[in-house]
């Protein structure tokens, strides 16, 4: 059933508008158990979804889906705000963040995760984010509190899928480090920053070019390269153009169409197919 969810499984009805993995996947997760005679695709997919979301069997999938609707299409928009996922932080890979006025990470630890890696991670986000978060199941908030200092947050998914604010984080963009932003970022984003804050782009061969920005980076004010990486990436990473995708699939799917990369051109074969009847749909494979 966590597999539905998979990128797998979406891109493959973005190219080819059905799934023969979906179908294999319904088939033997028996969501049609669930669903009514003329349900389609989505409502299989919401079906799903429904029983995931129950406290015990949730997966970093379903905190995602709480993170995007309860946080940034609940408190911010997709015209206003960008979301990143597997976002490069120094050693690790941030699970998902939200850039607004500043720009905030997200740790996920489902009840499926360990928390022996968490302190490290922490340290890691705290060089690239102004504020931390840990969004973590009941029954891991009292290891989280255990493990990371005060000012990064906690928040906490209860078994009602209602997202809390166990301790707020502290907004510190002068804490970063301009070093590890610089290699979270694409080069004509690291080139965009520069040239925000008064800096000329070096002029030089391809092969220097990663190591001129670097040194440049290296003298850069901690706060003012976090506004400028904020401005920068909400350009860069705009989620706008896929409000009319978000908007014409089912609610369960909304994380999915945010976080996984499918050309432009192929939405409307993923709308086709979750449009499509589940009786049809089971006959994919």
């Amino acid at each position: 059933m966590t597999r539905l969810f998979s990128s797998g499984v979406f891109r493959e009805m973005a190219k080819k508008g059905r799934s023969p993995l979906l179908s294999r996947l319904l088939a033997l997760a028996e969501i049609s158990h669930h669903c009514s005679g003329n349900a389609t695709v989505g409502d299989a997919f919401d079906s799903a979804f429904d029983v995931l979301k129950t406290a015990g069997l949730r997966d970093e999938y379903v905190y995602r889906a709480a993170i995007t609707h309860k946080l940034l299409m609940g408190t911010h928009s997709l015209n206003t705000a960008c979301m990143l996922n597997e976002f490069r932080a120094g050693a690790c890979k941030a699970d998902l963040a939200i850039l607004n006025g500043t720009a905030t990470v997200y740790e996920i630890k489902s009840e499926r995760d360990s928390l022996a890696r968490l302190a490290n991670q922490v340290d890691n986000y705290k060089r690239v984010f102004a504020k931390v978060y840990v969004i973590a199941s009941e029954s891991h908030v009292s290891g989280v509190l255990g493990v990371v200092p005060d000012d990064v947050g906690v928040m906490m998914l209860s078994s009602r899928y209602r997202i809390s604010t166990v301790r707020d984080t502290e907004d510190r963009p002068d804490r970063i480090c301009p070093t590890t932003v610089f290699e979270s970022l694409r080069s004509a984003e690291a080139a965009a920053i520069l040239t925000q804050l008064g800096i000329v782009v070096p002029i030089v061969p391809n092969t220097q070019r990663h190591a001129a920005m670097r040194e440049l980076f290296e003298t850069l004010d901690p706060a003012a390269v976090h506004v400028a990486m904020v401005r920068t990436l909400k350009r860069t990473r705009n989620l706008a153009p896929l409000r009319n995708l978000v908007e014409r699939l089912p609610r369960s799917l909304h994380a999915a169409a945010l976080s996984i990369q499918v050309r432009r051109a192929d939405h409307h074969r993923i709308v086709e197919a979750v449009s499509t009847p589940l009786n049809m749909a089971m006959n994919w494979a």
